[in-house]
């Protein structure tokens, strides 16, 4: 179900939980993790394994929760792993997820202290020498502006990536030839610019990569700038094949063009991207998504209530 009640732009609503971030009975696990970037590292990536890039070190038997979506169930399935402390927990003892979950779980306990925090879906050109991959990152608000950051990266990350010129990791610079470029920087390029979107994809899926996986992932970035943190293999609205592919492209440009200029502080952009998203069934999920997972199985999700019919 979306959590979509508002048409404010005010950083402060980026505050308040959503049905994702909230982590319900698990509350004082984020209370106690504090706010400073480097401690929220640790837990993210104490609590969670990749579940490609860390599967050597994961118990195999824990791989379905990358399915598990909200924040309480990963806090859940963490602990019953583990009654460790979230940080520097032993590899054998992390849960599978990917850098959604590492976000959200920043972002939840972000929010949990009163701090304005979202999730940005786009690509990382740091990650692989050969292809930019898809995603997530976290912003949070300093009061005067929203600074991001990667919680699956280590603070020394910045000094030797694997491509490209070091960063830090906890401020990481934005834009559209930053390191981590927003799938909406990225159509925008595309589209005005010409820029070549075969270099941006899923690691070890040839299928998923390139223009029809940005403009995907445009859809995706709003929702998640919405508060409404889905899956990065959640489905829903128009689909290739199901309407011109105009009026998709057309549909991409309205929306890219807003998500951009909403980031530069046009805050009747802001405004106008959320009542599109509040108010478009293209665009929003409304209380089902199709769950194709990396597991191999598929399903229909129900929002409202929680839990997924697999095929």
């Amino acid at each position: 179900m979306s959590s979509t009640t508002s048409l404010d732009v005010d950083p402060a609503w980026w505050a308040a939980h959503s049905p994702y971030s909230d982590p319900r009975e698990h509350a004082a696990v984020l209370a106690d993790l504090g706010t400073r970037p480097e401690d929220l590292h640790a837990a993210a990536t104490g609590l969670i394994g990749h579940y490609r890039a860390a599967a050597h070190t994961l118990d195999p038997a824990r791989l379905p929760t990358i399915d598990l979506r909200w924040l309480d169930r990963i806090l859940a399935a963490g602990l019953a792993a583990s009654s460790t402390p979230l940080a520097g927990r032993p590899h054998a003892d992390r849960i599978a997820g990917c850098c959604r979950d590492h976000t959200l779980l920043v972002v939840g306990a972000l929010r949990a202290h009163g701090v304005p925090a979202r999730s940005r879906v786009g690509f990382a050109r740091y990650l692989d020498p050969a292809l930019a991959l898809d995603h997530v990152v976290v912003e949070r608000w300093d009061g005067a502006r929203w600074v991001r950051s990667d919680p699956e990266l280590d603070a020394a990350f910045g000094a030797a990536p694997l491509a490209g010129e070091p960063f830090d990791p906890f401020d990481m610079p934005t834009g559209p030839h930053s390191p981590f470029p927003t799938a909406a920087e990225l159509w925008v390029a595309h589209r005005e610019h010409g820029l070549d979107l075969d270099a941006y994809g899923v690691r070890g899926v040839p299928a998923l990569r390139g223009r029809g996986l940005v403009r995907a992932y445009l859809t995706l970035e709003l929702a998640h700038r919405r508060r409404d943190e889905l899956l990065l293999w959640d489905v829903w609205g128009p689909a290739p094949g199901d309407v011109p592919e105009a009026e998709l492209d057309a549909l991409a440009d309205e929306i890219a063009d807003l998500l951009v200029r909403a980031d530069a502080g046009d805050v009747d952009a802001e405004r106008e991207a959320a009542r599109r998203y509040a108010t478009d069934p293209r665009l929003h999920p409304g209380d089902r998504v199709r769950t194709t997972s990396p597991l191999g199985r598929s399903g229909w999700t129900d929002l409202r209530t929680r839990t997924t019919d697999w095929d």
